[in-house]
């Protein structure tokens, strides 16, 4: 029986071996009659590939600045009368993220480069920088959305615009911005991407003008007159020419900004430095202008300040006066509160201020308000989102003081610093009172690793670009006296006055910390501690400007430094 089962098998197994050769040559042949029908497909893609039109839009299409941007609207585009309307929704994603609705006048207020325009739903007219004008229509709601007519708003958003009905494209392109054009040297498929398998988008003429957005890798990404945008093999192109050049925004100040505030009180009058100069400074910053106890913008200029004026100008320095609400929140916090609350008090503060740069020809404005309710951030915020573009208008820069970053209510929250840092030319980060008047416990005025810290925030958490950040620095301390209580009180110091104030055989110790030197003694039976602002001092922390790529330094006080100071920070900043 064994035997016979063996014999069977072994006849069985050339069977087998038959079998499975023409199970491998069936595999072999549908592996070969499938791989001659995708190289079929391939081939008659590539073959029709340039003839169909796969792109046909059955919704308005819009297109910015060369970009179709149609898949990422949160609503679409309406045409009605010829208006072209954009929900405030899609123009706060693409134009002005900081449009809102102002309740008190139930109108849209948008701010775009040097433009803040309102418009409202009733009267078809526009009001742009403080002038008011006829349009063809007005803002509109539709199942709930708000619409700007944003073709009859070109001038505020300074773009141009091109209703293509033939291919349902409408174009919308920013006139700060380079446009290229090139002629086409045949006829020519336009693609969605450079793969080899792609839809086409258009089909343009031998001799066709087209505009040029970006080549790359023997590729051009081109814009047809129909709007539709896509890729051509680069030297199907011939006779590039510019047909509108970049603007830029040129920088008043050349290098690292040197700014020195010249501060002097309501009560007195702006210093004469009359034949003077201040080495490596190129920004100065007087005490010309105030908000009074009714809120209302004070000058202090005078004879002297236009004097001073002259010999700012003279010596090649920018100015840039403080406006301050100083001797308002002094007063009472509800001052400055009631304005920012309000849209045409903001708007009179903000042509108030306008009309005085004017007169007195200033080159910016520094923004030094303080002691402000916490709640009212947004509301500031708005003042300096409405502010900025008016004195952009008039080719001035908005610079803007605000606090670290960790603070009391008044002080230091009631600053959102990523927008004004976004908004404004500049935010200068008063890098000083650590340990202020108000403090109960000794400490220093402006150690390193506390300015460290806060920088660190205003980059990254706060996410302000580093070339808009002016540091400031104390040139003054604070003399802490501890009685036999443990009570704690501080006066302020200036840097050249500390030489007058500490005891012969005092000994300083270095705290590389703090970068600062530190002195500790006894008078009339009182602990007196001193944390120094000296040449060390200043020096470590304008490191830190040059570390972070910072837009400069900020002086505070004039007058309360030592002589060596200005040729120390002129070196480190590489300053002319």
């Amino acid at each position: 029986m064994e035997e016979e089962r063996k014999k069977a098998e072994k006849a069985q197994k050339p069977k087998k071996r038959i079998e499975e050769k023409k199970k491998k040559k069936k595999v072999i042949t549908r592996t070969f009659f499938t791989m001659i029908a995708i190289i079929v497909v391939i081939f008659v893609a590539l073959i029709i590939n340039d003839y169909i039109i796969l792109d046909n839009n059955k919704k308005t299409n819009l297109v910015i600045n060369n970009n179709n941007i149609t898949s990422n609207l949160k609503n679409d585009v309406l045409i009605e009368d010829n208006i072209i309307y954009l929900s405030k929704a899609d123009i706060a994603n693409f134009f002005d993220k900081y449009i809102y609705d102002e309740k008190e006048s139930n109108q849209i207020v948008t701010t775009y480069g040097k433009k803040i325009a309102t418009i409202g739903f009733e009267e078809n007219t526009i009001t742009i920088n403080g002038s008011e004008k006829r349009i063809y229509a007005h803002a509109i709601k539709k199942d709930d959305v708000e619409y700007l007519p944003i073709s009859e708003m070109k001038d505020v958003y300074d773009i141009e615009i091109q209703n293509i009905e033939k291919t349902n494209v409408i174009t919308m392109d920013s006139l700060d911005k380079e446009q290229k054009r090139a002629i086409v040297s045949s006829n020519l498929a336009v693609k969605s991407s450079t793969n080899i398998i792609a839809k086409t988008m258009d089909r343009i003429k031998k001799g066709d003008s087209v505009l040029v957005v970006s080549s790359d890798k023997g590729y051009t990404k081109i814009r047809t007159e129909n709007g539709k945008v896509g890729y051509v093999k680069s030297d199907k192109l011939e006779n590039e020419y510019v047909v509108r050049e970049a603007m830029t925004e040129e920088k008043q100040v050349e290098g690292k900004i040197n700014l020195i505030w010249d501060y002097y009180s309501t009560y007195g009058s702006a210093p004469d430095r009359t034949g003077t100069s201040i080495d490596g400074v190129n920004v100065v910053s007087p005490a010309f202008f105030y908000l009074d106890e009714k809120g209302n913008l004070k000058e202090n200029i005078g004879n002297k300040g236009k004097a001073y004026i002259e010999w700012a100008h003279k010596n090649g320095y920018k100015v840039w006066p403080m406006v301050s609400n100083a001797e308002a929140a002094t007063k009472s916090l509800s001052i400055t509160s009631d304005i920012m609350n309000s849209y045409e008090k903001r708007q009179k503060l903000i042509e108030d201020i306008v009309d005085a740069c004017v007169k007195y020809k200033l080159d910016g404005i520094n923004v030094d308000f303080e002691n402000m309710k916490q709640e009212d951030k947004d509301r500031y915020s708005r003042f300096i989102i409405e502010l900025t573009p008016r004195l952009k208008e008039i080719g001035l820069v908005t610079s803007v003081d605000v606090t670290a970053p960790d603070g009391g209510e008044t002080w230091s929250m009631c600053f959102d610093r990523h927008v004004i840092g976004n908004v404004a030319d500049y935010i200068v980060f008063m890098a000083y009172d650590e340990y202020g008047v108000s403090s109960t416990k000794p400490g220093t005025t402006a150690g390193y690793d506390w300015v460290k810290l806060s920088l660190t925030k205003f980059l990254q958490t706060e996410e302000i670009e580093s070339d808009k950040i002016i540091l400031a620095v104390p040139f003054y301390t604070r003399v802490w006296t501890t009685d036999n209580s443990g009570k704690s009180t501080s006066k302020t110091a200036s840097m050249k006055s500390l030489n007058d104030i500490l005891p012969n055989d005092v000994e300083k110790k270095w705290d590389d910390d703090l970068k600062q030197n530190y002195v500790e003694y006894t008078e009339a039976g009182n602990k007196k501690q001193i944390w120094i602002e000296d040449l060390d001092s200043l020096k470590a922390k304008i490191s830190l400007i040059t570390d972070n790529k910072l837009a400069g330094v900020g002086c505070w006080q004039k007058g309360m430094e030592t002589d060596d100071v200005w040729g120390m920070i002129k070196e480190a900043l590489d300053l002319k």
